[in-house]
């Protein structure tokens, strides 16, 4: 099967979800992060750097559950025309 390439809108959207998570983690390690979301560290160190920018629901929900995010926030955050990057805005 042949995956249809992202739009440059999804690549961005991707992107501004990295951006997002890196920052709600802090000065949290990655390793800590992952392990309290249960993935991978090198599949969070992907999400983060928008190489995996289209991640399965799950794995956001756990991501957004071991930050302390609501998905409501993250979805208003990576939505095309999102204001701001910063979480604390």
């Amino acid at each position: 099967m042949v995956r249809t390439p992202l739009t440059p809108e999804e690549r961005e959207r991707g992107e501004r979800l990295g951006r997002l998570l890196r920052e709600a983690r802090g000065g949290r390690s990655m390793a800590e992060v992952a392990a309290r979301a249960g993935i991978s560290a090198e599949t969070l160190r992907k999400i983060e750097t928008g190489r995996a920018p289209t991640p399965a629901f799950f794995t956001v929900a756990a991501l957004a559950g071991a930050l302390g995010l609501s998905m409501d926030e993250l979805v208003v955050r990576c939505a095309p025309g999102a204001p701001g990057e910063s979480i604390a805005a």
